[in-house]
């Protein structure tokens, strides 16, 4: 998939890819495309639209849904977290203090 603004890089995908359900070397159903099914939920997320406006290049809106409940039941988004968020190079990170609380 070529790089667009907000969309998952092919860098970014060959990190995220492996750690997806519906591997061909996984019991069950092989995935139909996790790449477009990642992008549309970032897509919901990045607007704050509702699922029902999802763009048609998406795929079916109810489908995604479906599907992302699964995701989210099934704890994949936390375990795709955790695996982005090892070895992560901090060397550049800048904090603000202004924007941080302590609470």
């Amino acid at each position: 998939m070529n790089e667009q603004r907000f969309g998952v890089s092919d860098m970014l995908w060959k990190r995220l890819e492996p750690h997806l359900p519906g591997k061909v070397s996984d019991a069950g159903a092989t995935a139909k495309d996790n790449h477009m099914f990642l992008e549309a939920v970032f897509w919901r997320v990045r607007t704050g639209s509702p699922w029902r406006d999802l763009p048609p290049a998406f795929g079916h809106w109810n489908s995604q849904f479906r599907r992302f409940r699964r995701w989210a039941r099934a704890g994949v988004f936390e375990r795709l977290f955790k695996a982005m968020s090892e070895g992560v190079d901090l060397e550049y990170t800048l904090m603000d203090g202004t924007i941080a609380r302590l609470v």
